[in-house]
């Protein structure tokens, strides 16, 4: 799985980073600290998955998920913020986004989230015919 993070903390960054280490299977593709990097980086990596914080520098994330869903990209994006208000919530699902976690009270579900997404990758292989 390739995997795409965007946070303008690079201390956060390196959080998910040292994370992903648990896992043979995740490739982390780049890492951006401001949305038009990240969407550059979505462009030339086509992630699997978008790790992506909602306040950042120069494009915010719910401008980046905006774009990729409209862009019909295939990649699953997880918003992880310490913005986790209801509102924020629901307008991330709206527009598009899989996963919506709380930076402070959720950071360990990205082990049980990319574990659960290796597994449907896994899955599907299963029943790819050549």
């Amino acid at each position: 799985m390739k995997l795409l993070i965007a946070d303008d903390s690079a201390m956060m960054r390196e959080r998910i980073k040292n994370q992903m280490k648990n896992f043979d299977d995740v490739t982390i593709v780049g890492e951006a600290g401001n949305g038009k990097i990240a969407m550059e980086m979505i462009r030339d990596f086509t992630p699997d998955l978008l790790i992506l914080d909602l306040h950042m520098p120069e494009m915010g994330g719910l401008e980046v998920l905006k774009r990729v869903k409209e862009a019909r990209m295939k990649m699953k994006v997880c918003i992880l913020t310490n913005y986790a208000y209801p509102q924020y919530k629901t307008r991330c699902l709206k527009l598009g986004a899989d996963y919506f976690l709380n930076k402070s009270e959720d950071f360990e579900k990205t082990n049980l989230l990319i574990a659960n997404l290796l597994k449907e990758d896994k899955k599907q292989e299963k029943f790819t015919i050549s």
